[in-house]
């Protein structure tokens, strides 16, 4: 189960460094392209998002293998699962469904990160 979760959680931080590194260095225009949700945020916001992203993802993993503070690990997932539940209801707001099924994917693995290295296997 902990190399299960290790995975999880190597997923969930590659993707959220990703697109918050895109979100903090792109051109709102070109952000625009392939993120339309974009048009509805201003761009501060976006910026924020994508800073909130970048550290949950460090966050998600960092923690755990420096063995320091091993707590901050579950509760960046946590926080993750929130974001990603905010954008979830956003897009099914919008009638976005694909979107919104993405979200809500990636909200049950953050769960599933955040459940069990909170419970039965915590570092």
């Amino acid at each position: 189960m902990n190399t299960f979760l290790w995975v999880l959680q190597g997923f969930l931080a590659a993707m959220f460094l990703t697109a918050g590194t895109l979100k903090l260095t792109q051109a709102r225009t070109k952000l625009e392209s392939f993120m339309p949700w974009v048009k509805d945020f201003s761009t501060p916001v976006v910026r924020f998002v994508g800073l909130a992203e970048v550290l949950g993802a460090i966050g998600v993993v960092v923690p755990a293998l420096v063995d320091k503070a091993v707590w901050l690990s579950p509760l960046a997932a946590a926080g993750l699962g929130l974001l990603m539940l905010l954008a979830a209801i956003f897009h099914f707001r919008k009638v976005e469904w694909s979107e919104a099924t993405f979200n809500a994917v990636i909200v049950a693995i953050a769960a599933i990160v955040a459940i069990f290295r909170f419970g039965p296997n915590a570092f």
